[in-house]
């Protein structure tokens, strides 16, 4: 198989959707991989280490595309590469299709083989290829609060940790999962007082058993939403439903209940967020204020950290694109059931069932199409 990785386009992502070690593995395994030149310059890998490993560095990206048997990328495409797919071509990446429809129609119209990091399940029906990323950016939510709570960007003015004699920030976590659970982590590690909120009563028994008491753990019911808000210094997002639109928890009329210049980090965003009041936002602009209260909406937070997060991001995805490379999109989908989760789109059909609630579209099961 050809596989190829381009330079990715959105904005301050420096990500890249294989490294060098990735691209010796598939050339090792029989298969040709095509890099874009300077594609891997933002994580740290000049074109020289992927020539050394066996690739070809093609001078842009449209000759990628258009070679190209499998595209591995790390965000979804932008709107100026939608025109570079074609039918029957696989993209293996993150997608987050629920809050968008534009490329879901791209996808089914240019008959796309789509398949996503973020609804892969391994045995246990975990999500192994967000799972790296969400460390990252539940680690990342509370560095980045505690930035913009600093008074020069219209937060309180107030230092997470505290000092000796004055209180530290109380932090809320809306949602116990891999983000909110390093998010934790990271906030209790500097001292916060910490209170996390979730669903599931199994979940907030784990995470108790873990953290002991150093935090505070809660259902996540309306009431106990209010009033953790109400105290909040730093609230963070990070509820998941796998490829469905997160719920909105966070409304607009929840925000005349907090501090002024309180922050709201939305890790949630790429699904469509969790706070009523929040958008999309760039590194390059990263927060905005809704009644009195900082947001950070940050789309793709990890791309801050582009090595890290790239080699993290590899260590998961890699065996997944491996097993595509090797066995070919439908025999590999038959074999592992965890990857056929990945798969959003096919033949012009949305085959996961939460896209397709999400977006009002049918549904149709892989496996009846291939």
């Amino acid at each position: 198989m050809i596989i190829g990785t381009t330079r990715e386009l959105k904005n301050q992502e420096f990500r890249v959707g294989l490294t060098p070690d990735n691209v010796a593995a598939f050339v090792n395994g029989g298969h040709t991989v095509l890099v874009e030149q300077g594609a891997g310059e933002g994580a740290g890998f000049a074109d020289a280490e992927y020539e050394e490993a066996g690739a070809k560095i093609l001078g842009n990206a449209e000759d990628v595309w258009a070679q190209a048997d499998m595209i591995v990328k790390v965000k979804e495409p932008e709107e100026c590469e939608y025109d570079r797919m074609r039918e029957g071509q696989i993209l293996y990446t993150y997608l987050h299709l629920a809050p968008n429809p534009a490329l879901t129609d791209a996808l089914v119209e240019r008959k796309v083989k789509a398949v996503a990091f973020e609804t892969i399940t391994d045995e246990a029906g975990n999500l192994p290829c967000l799972r790296p990323m969400s460390q990252i950016a539940g680690r990342l939510s509370i560095q980045e609060g505690a930035k913009y709570l600093e008074k020069k960007f219209g937060g309180r003015g107030l230092l997470l940790s505290g000092v000796p004699g004055v209180a530290p920030g109380n932090v809320v976590i809306i949602g116990g999962g891999i983000a909110g659970t390093y998010a934790a982590k990271a906030a209790v590690g500097v001292g916060a007082n910490v209170t996390l909120l979730d669903v599931n009563l199994n979940r907030l028994s784990y995470l108790s058993d873990i953290f002991g008491s150093s935090i505070t753990t809660l259902m996540s019911t309306e009431g106990n939403i209010r009033k953790c808000l109400k105290t909040a210094d730093l609230v963070i997002g990070s509820v998941l439903i796998p490829g469905g639109t997160t719920p909105k928890l966070v409304r607009r009329e929840h925000l005349k209940l907090m501090k002024k210049g309180a922050v709201i980090v939305d890790i949630a965003i790429d699904q469509g967020g969790c706070c009523e009041t929040s958008h999309v936002t760039t590194h390059d602009d990263p927060v905005f204020i809704e009644e009195g209260i900082v947001h950070y909406c940050v789309g793709n937070m990890p791309g801050s950290v582009p090595y890290t997060s790239t080699v993290a991001l590899a260590n998961a995805t890699f065996r997944y694109g491996k097993m595509i490379a090797d066995l070919g999109f439908e025999a590999a989908m038959k074999k592992n059931a965890g990857l056929a989760n990945g798969a959003n789109v096919y033949d012009g059909k949305i085959v996961n069932r939460n896209v397709a609630t999400s977006l009002g579209r049918e549904y149709v099961n892989l496996m009846t199409l291939i």
